[in-house]
């Protein structure tokens, strides 16, 4: 997260406008964040999209369409997947933004496969909120396990490998420090 990966999409589909190229863009519709339809970088910048809850509309959406870019995609389910391969075979521009791990560092979603799909691959990184290192990591601020949890800087910040070690320990500790008081304190 905060890396600019909305922002280069909004860039890319800018690009594909002086082109004059057909474009349509689509959210899910679980990112409600900045806006119910827009898809909005954390700098505020903007573009309309079409909201989607099923991958499977996006072939009726599309139709038309010189380009196709999905905002967010690691909130979809697997049928993006096919969904975005038909869109190619078609003859398509996809251009996809979504997160490649969540909060416990792990791969997100239907994110590895369409990376491995992909003919291009840009990873962009943050900056380390702790030490100001390239950042590839988001942790989670709060202790919440869900593993879709649509946030902003009250969530999540972008941490580096180390820092983001350094904090899993951190909470790991602190979990283990709450459960002996517990413990402790059921003894008296």
């Amino acid at each position: 997260m905060f890396s600019g990966k909305t922002e280069e999409l909004i860039r890319r589909i800018n690009r594909a406008i002086i082109a004059r190229q057909r474009i349509v863009i689509f959210k899910p519709s679980v990112d409600v964040r900045y806006d119910d339809v827009k898809v909005v970088s954390h700098n505020r910048n903007s573009v309309n999209s079409v909201v989607v809850q099923h991958p499977q509309d996006m072939l009726v959406l599309a139709n038309d369409a010189d380009v196709i870019a999905v905002d967010e995609a690691q909130f979809f389910d697997e049928a993006l997947l096919e969904v975005l391969a038909a869109l190619a075979y078609k003859g398509k521009r996809i251009i996809v933004s979504g997160l490649d791990m969540d909060f416990e560092g792990k791969p997100f979603g239907v994110m590895p496969q369409l990376m491995a799909m992909a003919e291009f691959v840009t990873k962009i990184q943050a900056i380390c909120v702790c030490c100001g290192e390239p950042a590839s990591f988001s942790f989670r601020l709060n202790n919440l396990k869900q593993q879709i949890l649509v946030g902003e800087k009250d969530e999540y910040e972008p941490r580096c490998r180390v820092c983001f070690n350094q904090g899993m320990k951190e909470k790991e500790t602190a979990k283990h420090s709450k459960y002996k008081k517990i413990e402790l304190e059921s003894d008296f």
